[in-house]
């Protein structure tokens, strides 16, 4: 996942808990190294004092989010005894006096930590703290599915027959991630979710960029999702459950795919696709 496009995500769920939360301010950031982050996106703020300070496990609010690892609001922070004040500085030279933060975890590991503030020393509510951890569950789907994407992208790397146990792998995450997109919400992220699919089946017929390595072929995405389906071993009753679909229309996908392909049998539809760099 490039940096940008973790620049994105971020800057997205922070104003996602402004416009959820009621909050005026949202600032936040994610690890770039293992010992501490830095907070790199800023919204509603009015100078530039937050933006770069780096946050370290254990010192000020963020701090001790990432130590406890759960949500902590404090409703005066420059008096609040509940927290260290390394930071204290910055956070006047903004105004900032109630601030919530969540941290932002990723398979047991905190990852970074999403910040909502008022420039009033009142307590922020159940409407604000929700929000706050909503967007992070989000900002975390969205993390897990672009590790798992490049995780796979790296075994994809190797030739099939390197070692066929970790591409059946591949093959079986590549079927979970087509399933998955089609029940992510957000846009944004299904789109990835997508975009990382294609590049794990192109990686199979040995395809480079964004071009298929046979083109002339083409099947609509529930199509793909059928037949990634299928390629796991999926019955047409099990694929219908699997993608929402009726068994029915699991059939209509499974011909259409196959007269496209030129394939007279499942199986068959199934190597035609992967030499199609449809499928990994």
């Amino acid at each position: 996942m490039a940096e940008s496009d973790r620049a994105v995500d971020v800057r997205t769920a922070l104003l996602r808990m402004r416009r959820r939360g009621g909050l005026p301010v949202a600032f936040g950031g994610l690890f770039s190294g293992a010992r501490q982050f830095r907070i790199s996106e800023l919204t509603g703020t009015t100078t530039n004092s937050l933006r770069g300070l780096a946050i370290t496990p254990g010192n000020g609010l963020g701090g001790k989010v990432i130590t406890m690892s759960r949500p902590i609001s404090v409703s005066d922070y420059p008096t609040s005894r509940a927290i260290s004040h390394e930071y204290d500085a910055a956070v006047g030279a903004e105004g900032l006096r109630s601030i919530l933060a969540v941290p932002v975890v990723v398979r047991g590991r905190v990852r970074g930590v999403l910040y909502g503030a008022l420039r009033q020393p009142i307590a922020l509510g159940d409407r604000a703290l929700n929000a706050a951890m909503e967007v992070a569950r989000e900002l975390e789907q969205s993390l897990a599915v672009q590790d798992e994407s490049q995780r796979l992208l790296t075994v994809a790397q190797q030739p099939p027959e390197a070692d066929p146990a970790l591409w059946e792998e591949v093959r079986e995450a590549h079927g979970d991630l087509r399933a998955l997109a089609q029940q992510v919400a957000d846009p944004q992220l299904r789109e990835r979710i997508l975009s990382a699919c294609g590049r794990l089946a192109r990686a199979s017929a040995g395809g480079a960029g964004d071009a298929p390595a046979r083109p002339g072929v083409e099947l609509s995405p529930r199509e793909v999702d059928v037949l990634a389906c299928v390629a796991s071993g999926a019955t047409n009753s099990a694929a219908a459950d699997r993608l929402g679909l009726r068994p029915e229309t699991v059939k209509s996908y499974l011909r259409s795919s196959m007269r496209k392909l030129g394939a007279h049998t499942r199986l068959h539809a199934v190597v035609e696709a992967r030499r199609a760099g449809l499928l990994p």
